[in-house]
């Protein structure tokens, strides 16, 4: 079997399994994507109304973030489903199993919390958490805050992450590294 074939074969299955539809699909039917987008695990994109959804540069949707463009709750009892747009600007972080209902936009330089039922408009420069999600500071402000933490605790950098150290001693490290709080990993090279 070759690389093609079994690189669809994987996504066939993924999509049967977990209920996944591949991006290029989504695309396909109308979904909109920017530049430098990362989709992890278990993500859904409506895919029935995914041409409603919009989403820009710079985003990562993290494990199970579920986006919608309609609400059925509505069929039972009159016999209509709702559909609004999505729209997510550049420069978002939607955490781990957090939910974005309908008829919302997200603007540019947010960060949405894990497990957020993000059900209302979010202004660009913001943090926010929660169910219903709700404003908890400026993008600033987060980005300051952790900037300060940065420059104190321990970074595993691209150099650490290349070196030949086994499994044991990189979980060693981390673990150490967070036994007092929080550590921090990026792709750049530190010197």
């Amino acid at each position: 079997m070759n690389d093609f074939m079994f690189s669809n074969l994987r996504m066939k299955l993924k999509k049967a399994v977990r209920g996944e539809v591949p991006i290029s699909e989504l695309i396909e039917a109308g979904l909109k994507v920017g530049k430098n987008f990362s989709r992890q695990e278990e993500v859904k994109i409506d895919p029935s109304h995914c041409e409603l959804i919009t989403i820009g540069d710079n985003v990562i949707l993290a494990p199970r973030v579920h986006i919608l463009a309609h609400d059925a709750s509505l069929k039972p009892f009159l016999g209509y489903t709702k559909l609004g747009r999505v729209t997510i600007g550049n420069n978002v972080f939607i955490g781990a199993n957090s939910i974005v209902l309908p008829n919302v936009q997200i603007g540019d330089n947010v960060v949405i919390g894990a497990g957020s039922v993000v059900s209302k408009d979010v202004k660009s420069n913001s943090v926010v958490a929660g169910n219903p999600a709700r404003f908890i500071k400026s993008i600033d402000n987060y980005l300051g805050e952790n900037n300060k933490i940065i420059e104190s605790t321990t970074i595993f950098d691209r150099k650490w992450k290349e070196s030949n150290l086994t499994k044991t001693q990189r979980i060693r490290d981390m673990t150490e590294a967070t036994k007092d709080g929080v550590a921090f990993m990026t792709s750049k090279r530190i010197n």
